[in-house]
């Protein structure tokens, strides 16, 4: 990542507000809620978050008497440079992007009928500007790296504290060992610290330690997972995104040389995606694939415009003429026009520039494990399908190798899945441009498969490498798990051939199909939903719905006990376990008086003695490949009937598709995809029979992940390059606006 500096109006180094205030929350006529309170300017999860992503915190004001009080807002105090942040006219307080000390005192106030005034006080302090770097790293026996945190903070006292664990939110646990921990505050660059980990000395088996970073006594977290394991596999993002020699290799990181946002003359901000993969047509002329967002610019690009390695993101926005650090690759020659209705795919291409990438294809990290431990290149596997690409089923483990989190693995969660995703014309999502409704996509879903950036990685099947995807959105669920959308690679191929090549024959450049050395961070899906505590609402409905299941119970049969337990299909949700012969195929209901069932294959003496599995993962981990073709033919059918109007009915619904059921892996579920933010009251446990599962989180979209949002150096190069301005007016420049990958 480059540095993230401040503009220079923001060189003089300014305390909090004077002296501390105090809040006055109410008076004869209304109250406000709450009277007190603190915010980060930037943390994953420690606060709540407006539709765009920000941190923000809601007020309100009530009349004495009841009912809300007609109040208009208004804030003051807080930083000297940076300002008090902004409040709606709904209360709705959003707190500056950065500070220039460790706190400042926001003063919240409410006024009724221009004269009674009632008055809150928020502490506001300095946050995570963007996730760790790396996100995620593979390690073998005593490797090193070396990882990095930024505040959003200029100037103050504050630091970032590292910790090992054994969890991502723990403080303790772990293997290896951490080092003394390093940071530079200066008053024209954001806070950053940073640390060395040491893998230990002997790995027994592959897993994952956490490095956790706080902040002070803020709630503020961030975490770099790392695969510590005993093939001695060493990758690092890092490599995809630093400038490549010529020719570069695919897999890293680029985009268009015009992709960023500007306020007045200077460049507030910029985008970058990963450049996939290379195609080819019947003349052999060869051409970059990867999403037309990263680089058509969603649709709002021109023929011929430069493609660049790296991306403008890893280059501090400077673009290829106004300085070093970028190489022109391609020239854009078409993409599927995300406006129009005959599209069902986000792929551009650009015919590459002579020598300037690699001619056999080759992909970062795709290839064997050379002596070092780190990973060689090597292009996608062509041979079983002629370069076409694979169609890819439910449940088979793909890799990517991305701009973001390099090389990883996961499963396909879903399949036919109708998805909508939201674009925008500008890097910082403050201008919408159109939401478009995908059909028949892959899902997939694992921890730290894939981030902001990765977009435009070409997805292969691990054991093979043949290309079964185009990823292009994505973003984390409620539990923090990666969920990822990718373009099936033959439609991507027909599509790009039907209305870009003028019906040129469209393959991959590759070579023979080879395994790739798949680096797996697991899937805490299950996990995550067996930790979560039931409200005491569910745990009654569950203990009152166990009488019914005891009817259920018939050794003969296969049924052999039940028992009260939580839904991993629902996560919150309570679901009683239904206990079978682990030798027998019994027919289990998925609802017993409106509650789940979650099926669990055991015997006779686990139950009797209680050493039964709590799920049926546990008891059987190879459980993603038990949907039958049939089944799963016909959970497609349910879906086809039911998805359009799911998703027209229920707006919150923002895609629907075809997986496996977690409370029962035998069966199939519609996998539906809920907005987290607007959740409906009630989730049917099954439609049409068919067992339903839930993902929870922020709406799908192209750039940056709203649960990992990303600051930008705003102070970035004027373009075109002249010179530097001679002044700043920080009433026209404004705050540092998010820096946003594709």
């Amino acid at each position: 990542m480059a540095s993230f500096l401040l503009p220079p109006t923001l060189l003089v180094v300014a305390g909090c507000a004077s002296g501390r205030v105090s809040a006055d929350p109410s008076n004869a006529s209304f109250s406000l809620s709450p009277g007190t309170g603190s915010i980060d300017t930037n943390c994953t999860g420690c606060n709540a978050t407006s539709s765009k992503g920000a941190s923000v915190e809601q007020f309100s004001a009530t009349l004495s008497g009841g009912g809300t009080a007609p109040v208009t807002w208004s804030v003051s105090g807080g930083d000297a440079n940076s300002g008090a942040g902004t409040i709606s006219s709904t209360g709705q307080y959003t707190p500056p992007s950065y500070l220039t000390a460790d706190h400042a005192q926001v003063v919240v106030t409410a006024t009724l009928n221009a004269s009674t005034t009632a008055t809150a006080v928020i502490t506001v302090t300095p946050g995570f500007l963007q996730p760790l770097t790396p996100e995620n790293a593979a390690m073998g026996i005593n490797a090193q790296v070396t990882v990095t945190g930024f505040l959003a903070e200029a100037g103050g006292e504050d630091g970032v504290s590292f910790a090992l664990s054994n969890s991502p939110t723990g403080s303790t646990g772990g293997q290896g060992t951490l080092g003394s921990t390093t940071c530079q505050r200066s008053a024209s660059a954001f806070t950053s610290c940073t640390v060395t980990y040491s893998a230990p000395t002997a790995i027994a088996s592959t897993g994952v330690t956490y490095v956790v970073a706080t902040v002070g006594n803020s709630s503020s977290k961030a975490t770099a997972d790392l695969l510590l394991n005993s093939a001695g596999v060493s990758s690092n993002p890092a490599s995809h995104q630093a400038q490549l020699l010529s020719p570069a290799q695919l897999g890293s990181s680029g985009g268009n040389n015009n992709d960023y946002d500007t306020h007045g003359n200077q460049v507030a901000d910029c985008c970058g995606g990963t450049l996939g993969s290379l195609i080819q047509d019947a003349n052999g002329h060869q051409y970059l694939l990867s999403n037309n967002h990263v680089l058509a610019r969603s649709d709002q690009a021109a023929i011929g415009d430069s493609i660049i390695q790296p991306g403008l993101i890893d280059n501090n926005c400077v673009p290829y003429g106004d300085g070093p650090g970028t190489t022109p690759v391609a020239s854009l020659t078409g993409w599927l026009a995300l406006s129009s209705s005959s599209t069902n795919a986000d792929a551009a291409i650009a015919q590459v520039s002579v020598g300037a990438v690699d001619p056999t294809g080759s992909i970062l990290e795709m290839g064997t494990r050379l002596t070092d431990g780190t990973l060689g290149a090597a292009p996608p596997g062509i041979s079983s399908t002629g370069g076409k690409g694979e169609t890819a089923g439910l449940g088979l483990t793909v890799s990517k190798s991305g701009r973001t989190t390099g090389l990883t693995c996961a499963a396909i969660s879903a399949v036919n899945l109708d998805v909508n995703v939201d674009y925008f014309t500008d890097c910082a999502e403050t201008k919408p441009y159109l939401t478009k409704t995908y059909t028949n996509q892959l899902a997939i879903t694992g921890n730290q498969f894939s981030d902001a950036g990765d977009s435009g990685s070409l997805v292969v099947d691990s054991s093979n490498s043949e290309p079964v995807g185009l990823f292009f959105a994505g973003g984390t669920d409620a539990a923090g798990v990666s969920e990822g959308v990718a373009n099936p690679a033959p439609e991507v191929l027909a599509e790009l051939s039907a209305q870009v090549g003028s019906n040129a024959s469209y393959s991959f450049v590759g070579t023979a199909d080879h395994a790739v050395s798949c680096l797996n961070y697991g899937d805490s899906t299950v996990a995550l939903a067996q930790s979560r505590t039931l409200s005491d609402a569910e745990m009654v409905r569950s203990q009152l719905a166990l009488a019914q299941a005891r009817l259920l119970v018939n050794p003969t049969a296969g049924i052999l006990g039940v028992a009260t337990g939580k839904s991993s299909d629902h996560p919150g949700e309570g679901a009683i376990l239904v206990y079978v012969d682990e030798n027998a195929s019994p027919t289990v209901p998925a609802t017993v008086d409106g509650v789940r069932t979650l099926v669990i294959p055991t015997n006779a003496h686990a139950v009797a003695v209680g050493s039964a599995p709590q799920t049926p993962f546990d008891a059987n981990p190879t459980s993603a490949q038990a949907v039958s073709s049939a089944i799963l033919n016909s959970a497609v059918a349910v879906k086809k009937k039911n998805a359009h109007t799911l998703m027209l009915q229920t707006p919150a619904f923002f895609g629907v598709g075809v997986g496996q059921s977690l409370d029962n892996p035998k069966e199939a579920a519609l996998v539906i995809y809920v907005d987290r933010k607007k959740v409906p009251a009630q989730l049917p446990a099954t439609i049409d029979g068919l067992r339903t599962r839930y993902v929870l989180m922020d709406r799908l979209h192209v750039t940056r992940s709203y649960a990992m949002p990303i600051q930008s150096n705003p102070h970035c190069m004027p373009h075109p390059a002249a010179s530097h301005p001679t002044a700043f007016d920080p009433q026209t420049l404004g705050n540092p606006k998010p820096l946003n990958l594709n």
